[in-house]
């Protein structure tokens, strides 16, 4: 009875693991995905960054600066012009399946730097209740809970790739 049951949910694993991917890109694109690229729009100002991209990334050098973004180095720019393009590319490679893995990848750091950038450089450390707390009653802080779940549905994608309705998939039909 145990080996039945067994060989039962082994089959269950194998065949959820495709649609997990494709239905984890899907909560992405339905949540998430519009969420950063309205964020990334804020980041630009016709063809360049915008001053608000850059008190978005660096808030205590643009504070320091008076926000003038002149007295801002080549390296903030390019970690403003990479964030922003991040944000755009990184979404977009998601809903499709291309390259999924890496851009899932590529989210989670993007969430990890974005949590950091909030917990140090706009002072969410000392907010209790942005960041929130693990194990409580309340699910919807926007650091410690939000987080967290954004990590866990892009681990999907980046440990079982873009799923059977993938452009990688399509890919590796043609190629192998």
């Amino acid at each position: 009875m145990i080996r039945t049951l067994n060989a039962l949910i082994a089959g269950l694993d194998r065949g959820a693991s495709p649609v997990l991917a494709s239905l984890a890109r899907f909560a992405f694109a339905a949540v998430l995905a519009v969420y950063y690229w309205a964020s990334a729009l804020t980041k630009i100002d016709g063809f360049s960054i915008s001053v608000i991209g850059y008190a978005q990334i660096f808030p205590k050098a643009m504070e320091a600066a008076n926000y003038n973004v002149g007295e801002m180095t080549v390296f903030h720019t390019l970690v403003v012009a990479a964030g922003t393009l991040a944000e755009f590319i990184l979404p977009a490679l998601l809903i499709v399946g291309l390259a999924t893995r890496p851009a899932a990848l590529g989210m989670i750091g993007f969430v990890v730097v974005q949590t950091l950038t909030d917990l140090f450089g706009h002072g969410a450390l000392g907010q209790p209740e942005t960041l929130g707390a693990w194990f409580d009653r309340v699910p919807d802080s926007l650091i410690m809970d939000q987080r967290l779940l954004w990590i866990t549905l892009l681990m999907i994608p980046l440990l079982h790739g873009g799923g059977p309705i993938s452009i990688d998939r399509l890919l590796s039909r043609r190629i192998g």
